[in-house]
């Protein structure tokens, strides 16, 4: 059975919203951030591949086709959803230093969500 990429968001959201005992709590809002990314990405690449003859590569380079194949169906909101979390989970997953995390992190969980319920 394929796994269900929504699951990604419910990580987030308990790494976003469950910080203390012996988890950094950088650590957990990076980590949410990044799994926020990966669920809503992933989701909406099957969710084109599956039902709107989008073809995946499956190479990195997925990660802009997916927003262009939104872009192209007038799905602007969705495609820019999809790159503010990317540049968000890129920041988290290799930048030193990040700004605003908690906020961030909570944001990220949200717009996952959107991503989600617009495609069900």
């Amino acid at each position: 059975m394929p796994f269900d990429w929504r699951q990604y968001l419910n990580l987030a959201g308990f790494l976003q919203g469950h910080i203390g005992g012996p988890v950094d709590v950088e650590a957990a809002l990076r980590s949410a951030v990044s799994r926020a990314y990966y669920a809503a990405f992933c989701h909406a690449r099957n969710y084109a591949r599956d039902n709107q003859g989008f073809v995946p590569t499956g190479s990195p380079r997925d990660h802009v086709l997916v927003r262009t194949h939104f872009s192209g169906r007038n799905e602007y909101q969705l495609a820019a959803w999809l790159d503010m979390l990317r540049q968000w989970r890129n920041g988290c997953d290799y930048d030193d230093t990040v700004q605003n995390l908690p906020q961030m992190a909570g944001t990220a969980v949200g717009r996952a969500q959107d991503v989600l319920n617009q495609l069900p």
